[in-house]
């Protein structure tokens, strides 16, 4: 049994419950407080919207969720702090920095014309991983980091490279963002490398390819793969995740995969028109989305029960916990 940090406290491993390990209660993209006629939900919309979507999913049974935003996309953890306050939900937000072309590039490009950055950026996550968030009190329970597309910039590889020095130091997990289903051998790579254990490792958005062979080396590698944008459509097919995760967990894989929406409930800003986000389908932006509607098609391909509450349950306490993967064939 392992402590976690969440919002409101320390929380158990066996206390985690069924967890969606990829959610966020807002985003704000650098630059949405420059939109200032489109100024997105007020504090007390936002809490109010939280609170609702929290209420949704304990109405399912959810007792815990990850949020992952980084320092530099708008999080807000005393918001997360009242949610989780207010509702009894455990909660557990991050400490990182996101991908060079939409987080917080400018500050630290700026910062390293005065010398290496790696340190300072890992003290930083240390910091707040260990001490806190600001003078919130609210410590993060994982760090996060990101890729884009192509390669992996040298600011990107800075986050790296600090991520694996605050893991290393702290014992704290790391999750990751992919985009498109690319680069997460890559990022698996530099972090163990520098000494980050394999099981320690979310390669996140990984549903956002089906090839079975990136899948699989991701696997092979010891990390856990985030299954976590179901409902997101326009970015990639739900049909093609379904597959794609019943054929993982057919090959042996269903004990490292962790599930979720990356759901965005409140938005700095409009970054997405209004007229367009409310035409989005059904199912975007929805926590519940895999409860209701992608349980139902994991079981028409053959996936059990028990496998799906090992996704929801059993990956994340074993996650945290640390504990190590068994080698796949």
């Amino acid at each position: 049994m392992t402590m976690i940090n969440t919002v409101h406290g320390e929380t158990t491993s066996d206390a985690l419950g069924k967890t969606l390990m990829h959610e966020h209660l807002v985003i704000g993209y650098p630059g949405a407080e420059s939109h200032t006629t489109k100024p997105g939900p007020s504090p007390e919309e936002e809490f109010s919207i939280c609170v609702d979507k929290i209420q949704q999913l304990q109405d399912l049974g959810y007792k815990s969720m990850l949020d992952p935003c980084p320092n530099d996309l708008g999080r807000d953890v005393e918001l997360a702090a009242r949610v989780g306050q207010k509702t009894g939900f455990q909660i557990i937000v991050a400490t990182g920095l996101y991908k060079q072309s939409e987080g917080g590039f400018p500050y630290w490009h700026m910062r390293s014309q005065f010398g290496p950055v790696v340190d300072e950026m890992a003290e930083l996550f240390e910091r707040e991983l260990t001490v806190g968030i600001g003078e919130s009190g609210v410590k993060a329970g994982i760090i996060k980091l990101a890729t884009g597309v192509g390669e992996i910039t040298e600011h990107e590889n800075n986050v790296l490279l600090a991520a694996a020095k605050a893991s290393v130091a702290t014992g704290a997990p790391i999750t990751t963002h992919t985009d498109q289903g690319t680069l997460g051998d890559q990022q698996q790579k530099i972090l163990t490398e520098n000494g980050v254990p394999a099981h320690r490792i979310i390669i996140g958005h990984s549903c956002g390819t089906d090839d079975h062979d990136y899948h699989m080396g991701l696997a092979r590698g010891g990390s856990y793969l985030g299954f976590d944008r179901f409902g997101i459509e326009l970015i990639y097919p739900d049909e093609k995740r379904v597959a794609s995760l019943a054929k993982l967990i057919k090959a042996g894989a269903g004990d490292r995969v962790v599930v979720s929406h990356d759901s965005v409930w409140c938005w700095k800003g409009e970054p997405i028109p209004r007229e367009l986000y409310a035409s989005l389908p059904e199912g975007v932006f929805d926590p519940t989305h895999f409860h209701k509607r992608i349980i139902p098609r994991l079981k028409d391909a053959g996936v059990s029960d028990e496998e799906i509450d090992r996704l929801l349950v059993e990956n994340p306490r074993r996650f945290f916990e640390g504990e190590k993967l068994a080698a796949l064939a």
